[in-house]
């Protein structure tokens, strides 16, 4: 089998999408960043941008153009059911004569959130794939997320998750995971559950938060009611605020109580702890245009 020489990136310029094209650029890859608006941040040297956008399918012919081998795919955000648009951009894909495709996914949707779940098999129509079924991520705790600016302006973490835990992961693990993946040859169409070196409970977080940033962070548990109330509050999709708290409620019952080693074996490193992210982290807002990533 041939090597992997040129990577698509959709949603190149997003959480770990520009983290993915730059272990990439760094390898010697060829990387050809998808998104819809162009980066605001320069792309390394020899990177092409070319628009992408989920609802123009035109836009998808494009980006297959120049003999892509792999695909890094987040599918549309804030999509509660993806699987149509996804299965037809990845039909173009396999005609252009692409052979891989490494998804993004979440480990904690709920099953009701069935369209959620349904793209992990669509991306196994292609020759060779991988599912990231990555924990929650760190970063939630950065920048312009809902729960960071309620941590550094109320001091609190507002959840319906119980005491449960959850192993969060660094975002930037899993783009090294997702680099890795797009590349390697001894390639294993599987699926991988993404974790850090720790299951943590909400209390564990503020207390972990507290410390680090000097800020008295406390967790306020709430019902799932609530919890969806607040999030429609904040705006977002009744369908997609479903599943974000399905997530909530799968953890509060010890679904993502759970540590893998996936990490490890596939980086030969340990994953970042929570006290050592935050140690990393200022809680102050991060002027980016990346987005978080469910």
């Amino acid at each position: 089998m041939s090597a992997i020489e040129t990577v698509l990136v959709t949603g190149g310029t997003g959480q770990t999408g520009r983290t993915v094209t730059d272990l990439l650029h760094g390898r010697g890859v060829d990387v050809v960043v998808a998104s819809r608006q162009a980066p605001q941040d320069p792309l390394p040297s020899g990177v092409r941008h070319t628009r992408f956008d989920w609802a123009d399918d035109a836009t998808h012919d494009e980006a297959l153009r120049g003999g892509i081998d792999s695909i890094y795919l987040l599918p549309p955000p804030l999509d509660p059911d993806p699987v149509d648009v996804v299965d037809r951009f990845l039909g173009r894909a396999r005609a252009a004569g692409v052979r891989r495709a490494v998804l993004l996914n979440s480990s904690a949707f709920p099953l009701c959130a069935s369209g959620l779940h349904a793209v992990r098999l669509t991306v196994q129509q292609m020759p060779e794939w991988s599912v990231l079924l990555a924990s929650g991520f760190m970063q939630n705790f950065l920048g312009e997320h809902p729960t960071a600016i309620a941590v550094r302006t109320h001091h609190e973490i507002v959840a319906a998750a119980g005491d449960g835990r959850m192993g969060w992961i660094d975002a930037e693990d899993v783009a090294a995971a997702a680099a890795e993946l797009l590349t390697r040859a001894d390639h294993s169409s599987r699926e991988h559950v993404l974790t850090g070196p720790e299951a943590l409970s909400y209390d564990r977080v503020a207390v972990t938060i507290a410390a680090a940033w000097e800020l008295p962070v406390r967790y306020r548990s709430i019902s799932p009611t609530e919890r969806g109330a607040q999030l429609l509050d904040a705006g977002l999709p009744a369908t997609f605020v479903d599943a974000l708290v399905g997530a909530d409620v799968l953890t509060a019952n010890g679904a993502e109580d759970r540590v893998t080693a996936e990490i490890p074996q596939l980086l030969g490193r340990t994953a970042t702890s929570f006290a050592q992210f935050v140690r990393r982290h200022s809680p102050s807002p991060e002027p980016t245009d990346r987005r978080n990533e469910p």
